[in-house]
C-alpha cells in the first residue's frame, strides 16, 4: 500500500516569492489551513521541501 502525505498550508504566500506561490498552487493548496492528500513521491517531497516554511506535512495511511 502506497504511503500518502497530508499537506496543510499554515502560512500565507502574500509577499512571498512567485516560485513559492506557484509551488503551493501546484500542490493543490488554495488558502490557509487548507489540506490536501498526495502520494508520497519524490516530486511531491521536493515541492514540500521547497516551501517547508509555509506548509505542515504528515504521513497518513
Amino acid at each position: 500500500m502506497a504511503k500518502k502525505l497530508k499537506i496543510t498550508q499554515i502560512k500565507s504566500t502574500i509577499g512571498g516569492k512567485p516560485q513559492h506561490r506557484e509551488t503551493i498552487r501546484t500542490l493543490g493548496l488554495k488558502r490557509l489551513h487548507h489540506s490536501v492528500i498526495r502520494e508520497d513521491r519524490p516530486e511531491v517531497r521536493g515541492m514540500v521541501n521547497a516551501v517547508r516554511h509555509l506548509v505542515k506535512c504528515e504521513e497518513v495511511d
